[in-house]
């Protein structure tokens, strides 16, 4: 298996959210969590990454394989498209794919200051670094916020033709229908009890 999760129990701020989480995903397979806002979702992504420790189970993928993509874009206003696209490359030592910029509609922005992008175009700079990057292991929160419905397809094709196709993995945190071949998990079941001890100080940003 790429991805297993096993009875994985997660906090915020120090309390228990999520208990009893398990799944595994071989290479090729997304999951798609499901459940209403502040059930935990993010929580799990964050814990599913290595962003914070599990307060108990394991979570097990290959070593520096893992991206976690938030509701944050993470561009450099300063610089333009490519060379925010160039400086994810540069930092993972990979070339840079030139199919990235068509993949997220991005071929007419080449050369336009990321600041002074629209929020949907900054959205698809931020998920473009998930074609540039390589990882295997995906871990996405709510990734088609600022989207229309055209860019919302277009990021459903990238995972499905080119990341998942190429042997890679997702879980991803959404209530878009991305028409993925992929079984949902509603993470309701898995509420932990609050007045559980245990927990951690681990700063939630």
């Amino acid at each position: 298996m790429m991805l297993t999760v096993e009875n994985v129990t997660c906090a915020r701020g120090g309390m228990p959210v999520l208990s009893g989480v398990s799944f595994a995903l071989d290479a090729g397979q997304a999951l798609v969590l499901r459940g209403p806002n502040g059930c935990g979702k993010t929580t799990l992504l964050r814990t599913l990454a290595g962003l914070q420790s599990p307060l108990a189970g394991s979570v097990t993928f290959p070593e520096d394989e893992g991206a976690y993509a938030s509701h944050a874009d993470g561009i450099k206003a300063q610089l333009s498209v490519t060379e925010n696209l160039s400086f994810w490359a540069d930092v993972h030592g990979r070339p840079m794919p030139d199919d990235v910029f068509t993949s997220f509609d991005l071929d007419d922005l080449r050369d336009r200051l990321a600041g002074t992008l629209s929020a949907g175009q900054k959205r698809r700079l931020g998920l473009a670094r998930l074609g540039v990057i390589g990882r295997k292991v995906l871990f996405l929160d709510e990734p088609t916020v600022s989207l229309d419905g055209f860019s919302v397809r277009m990021f459903a094709d990238f995972l499905r033709d080119k990341h998942l196709a190429q042997g890679g993995v997702a879980v991803i945190a959404t209530h878009i229908d991305l028409g993925l071949d992929a079984p949902e998990m509603d993470l309701t079941p898995f509420k932990a009890d609050h007045t559980a001890t245990g927990g951690s100080d681990e700063a939630f940003l």
